[in-house]
């Protein structure tokens, strides 16, 4: 990294990185509010609000603080709303929408890491960090009443967590390593372990990447499903919003928020085909294996929930274990499965140790298939707040739990069929060479 010329004082001088990276967080706090008050805005100015202009503005930065994932409380004013269930806490975070200040963090952080030198990013990153938060907790501070109370520490640290990770990411793109960025060179520090820490650490490395390889395979397959099922369920969702009839600018308003949850919604549709299943409110379950819904609100998207029990809905089940066939087959190609190797120099009984190995990294590579699936879990579910709607989307634990069980199926099965795979490829390659 290295200090660019246009990064400098008006009397030539260079702006001090901690300054320079406080600009970059205001720029960026700046540009989520506006992309996140310009659409309520819309709605205001064309009558959809019948609150004045100042509640309306409260709204925005309370939809800027929940896209940070900043809990909120819903007071409810009388005792009969409090038991009517009109009181909670909103803690559902739109996760498409969380990346608009992650990709300008991530914008933020490449700019920086381009105007710093190695070991002096974290004047920048303090900077930045530091002006962000104070920009939540004004936040939270300004748009807090008595219907909405908002922690201040939450208003002041939630917004960090995607903003500190969009900024790493980004900076450590713009540096092209980890030495670069923060002055540690992982090569050297590497070189300095024995033969078998490699060993090891390369196989677990391997695994863990494995692992994220059948996560993600997995959710690209249950988003497909997902892209699938609303096509085919279209025009329940036209009805819906034929029904609400909410104008122009409601409707679209309307489709920003969904296509905000659209994450959620393809982490939904990964425990619903893993079999855990979901929840849609106190009560409910949806998955491959059992559906039990109560009411639903009137939101489009929700028609095209599968109704009613499916006799074959245990058939979906097989994604997840497609995904870890691929994840095993991907651990082989990468030819870092040096436990077997040490297992068959230990015991010289092959059927033993390549049954033992490839079952030990079923399981390693399920566990951490599940830990990230849980992970998603917990990061996509929350509540609304409102009646039954306190509890929605998949228990951590269990979704966890049923991942890891069927990527770890699919890894046996895909790394014992990798070599198979590959001398198949290996002649479809030729024939086409002959050809």
């Amino acid at each position: 990294m290295k200090l660019r010329a246009d990064q400098t004082g008006d009397r030539g001088l260079p702006m001090p990185l901690w300054l320079q990276g406080a600009l970059e967080s205001a720029q960026a706090a700046i540009i989520s509010a506006i992309l996140v008050a310009a659409p309520i805005a819309i709605v205001w100015l064309t009558g959809g609000f019948s609150q004045p202009l100042d509640a309306a503005a409260r709204l925005a930065g309370q939809a800027w603080l929940l896209i940070h994932a900043v809990p909120m409380e819903l007071t409810a004013t009388g005792e009969a709303a409090v038991a009517d269930g009109q009181a909670g806490t909103l803690s559902l975070i739109p996760l498409g929408l969380t990346l608009i200040p992650f990709l300008l963090a991530w914008r933020a952080g490449r700019r920086l890491a381009r105007a710093s030198y190695t070991d002096q990013l974290w004047q920048a990153l303090l900077g930045s960090w530091a002006v962000y938060s104070a920009f939540g907790a004004a936040t939270g501070f300004v748009c807090r009443t008595s219907d909405v109370v908002i922690n201040l520490w939450f208003a002041m640290l939630m917004p960090l967590i995607p903003f500190a990770l969009g900024m790493v990411v980004g900076a450590r793109r713009e540096a092209g390593s980890w030495s670069r960025l923060i002055g540690v060179d992982a090569v050297d520090w590497i070189a300095t372990t024995s033969q078998h820490s490699r060993w090891a650490g390369s196989y677990l490395a391997s695994a863990a990447k494995a692992g994220f390889v059948a996560v993600m395979a997995a959710l690209a397959l249950s988003s497909a499903l997902l892209a699938v099922d609303l096509f085919v369920h279209w025009n329940l969702i036209i009805s819906v919003y034929e029904a609400l009839d909410a104008g122009a600018a409601g409707g679209a308003v309307l489709t920003i928020a969904q296509l905000g949850f659209l994450p959620n919604l393809a982490i939904y549709a990964l425990a619903w085909v893993s079999g855990s299943g979901f929840a849609l409110g106190v009560g409910s379950q949806l998955g491959a294996l059992e559906t039990a819904s109560g009411p639903l609100p009137s939101i489009p998207v929700l028609a095209a929930l599968p109704a009613g029990g499916m006799d074959y809905g245990f058939v979906a089940l097989v994604v997840p274990v497609l995904a870890g066939v691929l994840a095993g087959w991907w651990f082989l190609r990468e030819g870092e499965n040096h436990f077997d190797e040490w297992l068959a120099i230990k015991v010289h009984a092959r059927w033993f140790t390549a049954s033992a190995s490839t079952l030990i990294l079923g399981a390693i590579i399920g566990v951490v298939a599940g830990a990230l699936a849980a992970a998603l879990a917990w990061i996509a579910g929350g509540s609304v707040g409102i009646g039954r709607l306190t509890q929605i989307g998949p228990d951590p634990l269990w979704m966890g739990i049923w991942v890891a069980a069927e990527v770890g199926i699919g890894v046996v099965i895909g790394y014992a069929a990798g070599p198979w795979l590959e001398r198949r490829q290996l002649a479809q390659e030729d024939a086409l060479l002959k050809v």
